[in-house]
């Protein structure tokens, strides 16, 4: 999935959730719970949905051989769906007929699309939240010590430093709770089967949507099938903006720590260069994640109920956009862990303006900050 330069920009925990074995891990957790669920609503035998969920096991299927078969299908489902059918046979002819019955294509891929994206971006949320911690921290350390602030990058007068992490956290702290609305917007059950599929059901569909969406912990499918893209492009929106504001606060970070700057400074038991190396990755990410929400943006006009290229076009995208904000996340967090502020060069940098830093101003500073560090709960 990723160059040669890409893995400098990507952590192997996140890039592990998109692997083609991890997909079609997913993909069976569909097949096995819409049996499951059809064996319920008594659609199907018991026997049988008890064969294919023993049989929807990762360790019984050649990925490879699935993952070739793909791409003269189209899709991973194909392959897999008659290689489970195979192996369902070998061990239960007659519950072969019942595999991904009523069922399509695109139901399994945005399904397990929306189950590896749940786990990516669980591990999103605890690197933001780590890096707003730190921040935090640093609010509270430096609420009284001065900085200078720059505006149109000339020299202005002095704020906080305090108050500036508080700032950064914030931001931080507002692209959470977008994510977090936007993921219980989008990451539903996806399940639509068709006029010809509900009528089979004998009127048990919205049962077996509802025993499906309980057993994979998603939400119930959102009305108007599989063409409305609304709530995922609003994810990657949402992902989009805190990507920006990662990068915005690594611009920052990277800016005061240049050497003729010097007021931020790895802690002496870092790794040397980290806060270089993560501001880089943070800034890189910011640099190509707008391309992928873009892309997504563009990929929205599907044609009537079934997309020809276009929804194909929006699954390549999430992996990469997810690896990148995840990359930033990962790396900020990091960096603002093992950060320290060089209070003397900040005083040092604010001499020549003669700017006053009285003790008043100090304590005026330091209540703004723990009011603002008091305000920020993350979701």
């Amino acid at each position: 999935m990723h160059s040669f330069y890409d893995g400098f920009l990507s952590a192997s925990d996140v890039s592990e959730v998109f692997s083609e074995r991890t997909f079609l891990q997913a993909l069976l957790r569909f097949e096995a719970a819409l049996a499951r669920a059809q064996a319920s609503a008594g659609l199907i035998p018991e026997a049988a949905a008890q064969s294919i969920v023993g049989t929807c096991r990762i360790e019984l299927f050649d990925v490879a051989k699935i993952v070739r078969d793909s791409a003269r299908a189209g899709s991973m489902v194909t392959p897999l769906v008659k290689s489970l059918k195979e192996a369902v046979g070998l061990f239960n002819p007659e519950a072969a007929g019942f595999v991904h019955l009523d069922s399509t294509g695109q139901d399994a891929v945005d399904t397990a699309l929306a189950l590896v994206t749940r786990h990516a971006l669980g591990l999103i949320d605890a690197d933001v939240r780590q890096a707003v911690a730190a921040l935090m921290a640093l609010a509270g350390r430096h609420a009284a010590d001065p900085v200078l602030e720059r505006s149109l990058q000339q020299h202005a007068t002095a704020t906080s430093f305090g108050l500036l992490c508080a700032a950064w956290a914030a931001q931080l702290v507002r692209s959470l709770q977008r994510l977090q609305a936007s993921s219980g917007q989008a990451l539903c059950l996806q399940w639509s089967g068709g006029a010809g599929a509900l009528a089979a059901m004998k009127g048990r569909a919205p049962d077996v949507m509802a025993l499906m969406a309980a057993d994979l912990q998603l939400k119930a499918p959102l009305p108007g099938g599989p063409a409305q893209r609304d709530e995922w492009v609003a994810l990657g929106c949402a992902l989009g903006l805190l990507v920006g504001s990662l990068g915005q606060v690594a611009k920052e970070i990277a800016l005061m720590s240049q050497p003729a700057v010097g007021e931020l400074c790895d802690a002496p038991a870092a790794a040397p260069g980290r806060t270089a190396f993560a501001c880089m990755t943070a800034l890189s990410a910011s640099g190509r994640a707008p391309l992928r929400v873009a892309a997504l943006l563009a990929a929205m006009p599907h044609a009537h109920e079934r997309a020809l290229g276009h929804w194909q076009a929006e699954l390549a995208e999430w992996p990469e956009l997810l690896v990148s904000v995840h990359a930033s996340a990962r790396a900020m967090s990091g960096a603002l862990v093992g950060m320290e502020a060089d209070t003397q060069r900040m005083r040092a940098n604010l001499d020549p303006l003669g700017a006053q830093w009285s003790p008043e101003l100090a304590g005026q500073a330091a209540q703004l900050t723990r009011d603002q560090v008091a305000a920020l709960t993350a979701p």
